[in-house]
């Protein structure tokens, strides 16, 4: 199920720390946003001679790409695209020998462009489904599902949440579908339903959490993830991850970029480099191990 479903949705991007820090306000201190490691790829002759005429006279892999959606796109202190999404790309586009060129695009207007010729991918934590397969094709390269986060010590279950204040951020898979039809499932069995709190901000939501303003938040898992790694200790997850699907990058339907993708990602995932970038990120759980095209399964 499509889980970045609406697009422009406005964020903050704080370090989830002071716990002083009210919810009239984001939190703007970017210290330790961004991993300090790097990993270091290099060019691979047999996977770039393979890269399509037009990208490889160009240089460049033109990448359509909305923001913000930390920790996989979003922009740093000094306004520069940054991410897991971000790091593993550059790094496909160093086996190829191209340049990654990120362009900011409206979420939903991404893959009609794509289709369009005017981006060669898209590359917004689009999840793969069959739905969207009938407009383009996609290169699979992480699977995310849906995982609660409590306060440190404060046990929250999932599946028997009713009663309880559940943040989530606006407009997002966990807003529109998967609160509301858990708290639907309360109310039918005559107890209280859930009390969905709804943020702009994804950085707004874990904070809420942090001060004890909700008693639990549901995101997808890299976003999730990535809460709980700049909480320094105060968040946990709650429950396992559920309802997993893969993210692609959309091309265009039989384009050739599709398959010198799925080898430059089998590469990066063979050497270790694929798991060092989403461990970096805080992400490493997601992982997969082979590249696919379309391997959605709804």
């Amino acid at each position: 199920m499509p889980r970045r479903r609406v697009p422009g949705r406005a964020r903050c991007f704080g370090v989830l720390v002071a716990v002083a820090v009210t919810l009239t306000a984001c939190v703007h201190n970017t210290e330790g946003l961004v991993p300090p490691d790097t990993v270091h790829v290099d060019r691979v002759d047999s996977i770039a001679a393979q890269v399509p005429a037009p990208v490889a006279q160009n240089g460049r892999l033109r990448i359509g790409v909305n923001v913000p959606y930390a920790p996989n796109e979003f922009k740093d202190e000094n306004g520069n695209i940054v991410g897991f999404d971000v790091d593993l790309m550059n790094a496909v586009a160093a086996v190829l020998g191209v340049r990654a060129e990120f362009i900011q695009a409206d979420f939903d207007k991404i893959i009609p462009a794509v289709q369009a010729g005017t981006y060669d991918l898209g590359m917004s934590s689009f999840t793969d489904t069959l739905e969207r397969q009938k407009s383009v094709d996609f290169v699979d390269y992480y699977l995310a599902g849906v995982q609660w986060a409590q306060q440190t010590g404060e046990p929250v279950d999932p599946n028997n949440a009713c009663g309880l204040r559940v943040g989530v951020q606006t407009t997002t898979y966990e807003d529109i579908d998967e609160v509301p039809a858990k708290s639907a499932d309360c109310v039918a069995a005559g107890r209280p339903p859930i009390a969905k709190i709804k943020y702009d901000s994804q950085d707004d939501v874990s904070n809420a959490l942090i001060l004890g303003r909700v008693d639990a938040m549901s995101a997808d898992s890299p976003v999730t993830a990535y809460a709980v790694k700049r909480s320094d200790g105060r968040l946990e997850n709650a429950g396992e991850q559920f309802d997993s699907a893969p993210y692609g990058w959309p091309v265009p339907k039989g384009s050739p970029l599709a398959p010198v993708l799925v080898q430059a990602l089998q590469h990066l995932i063979d050497s270790g480099a694929y798991q060092q970038i989403a461990d970096n990120w805080g992400v490493g759980s997601g992982t997969v191990t082979t590249a696919q095209i379309n391997g959605a399964t709804s």
